[in-house]
């Protein structure tokens, strides 16, 4: 939940979220709805982006839907317009929408498939960005955040691609905000294991054994993550470009905590397949 303070402080301004038909995403649309932006929603999933604006609006949110694939150009640019056509502003950006595929070593990654994750990751984010500047920020300001991961500092098994593509991810974050300074500022949200779909084959069967060894004693929900989106894009960030904000249990200080093997890197050596990409 969103706590009070935050409510209505984004109150005129229009955002534009990206993957909003389910977990992250959708909990990132709820949290700026609810805090007085007008959202756009973007995902491939027709029933759910029609779900996630019917939520929004018998929230008492101004929404509106988009649906396709960001890996389509002349997609990301109908929803940049459907933005400015309808809520005449575009003032905030979540790059949420993502792809873990090629899964597995990258000595075995198909080439076609390891081009579709720098398609989905990064060169969406990019256009998104050009697109927003275009018709609304560079005369106007705003916020841009994309969503990494905890695991860009890092590596781990059979997950090559998707690490390597949001390194890249948290690159270009930091080099847009250093270009769109001072009236854009560009940051990064980089989660740890969240309890989404997406990530459901790692963490199903075996929460206790994975909250166990972090220092905060659980996984995480969207709403963890929706919250430092919110704080990233409002007025009380003012001061904060170029930033990689970690949500992420205490992951990566969990050595110092003494609690033993990391068991996200167990499961996604024993699993052979995942789901391959968020809405």
């Amino acid at each position: 939940m969103i706590s009070g303070r935050a409510q209505r402080s984004l109150e005129g301004r229009t955002a534009l979220v990206t993957g909003a038909s389910r977990g992250i995403g959708r909990a990132v649309a709820g949290a700026l709805a609810t805090a007085g932006a007008k959202v756009v929603v973007t995902a491939r999933d027709t029933d759910g982006v029609t779900e996630a604006v019917a939520g929004l609006r018998k929230a008492g949110a101004q929404a509106a839907g988009c649906v396709g694939s960001v890996g389509d150009p002349d997609h990301l640019g109908r929803c940049t317009a459907l933005a400015m056509r309808k809520f005449g502003s575009l003032d905030i950006l979540i790059n949420n929408v993502a792809t873990n595929a090629p899964y597995g070593p990258l000595m075995e990654a198909d080439p076609d498939e390891w081009r579709q994750a720098f398609t989905v990751n990064v060169e969406a984010a990019l256009r998104l960005a050009q697109l927003a500047w275009r018709a609304w920020m560079r005369e106007h300001g705003g916020a841009v955040v994309n969503i990494c991961t905890e695991g860009t500092h890092g590596v781990g098994p059979n997950v090559g691609a998707y690490g390597t593509s949001k390194a890249a991810l948290l690159h270009l974050t930091q080099q847009l905000a250093g270009e769109l300074a001072p009236g854009v500022r560009v940051n990064a949200v980089s989660p740890g294991l969240i309890r989404t779909e997406m990530a459901r084959f790692v963490w199903e069967g075996a929460e206790r054994r994975i909250a166990e060894g972090l220092p905060l004693g659980r996984i995480g929900e969207p709403d963890d993550v929706a919250r430092a989106v919110l704080w990233l894009v409002s007025d009380e960030a003012e001061w904060v470009t170029g930033a990689d904000l970690l949500v992420d249990g205490g992951t990566r200080v969990r050595a110092a905590a003494g609690t033993g093997s990391y068991a996200v890197h167990d499961q996604l050596r024993t699993s052979t397949s995942s789901p391959e990409r968020s809405p």
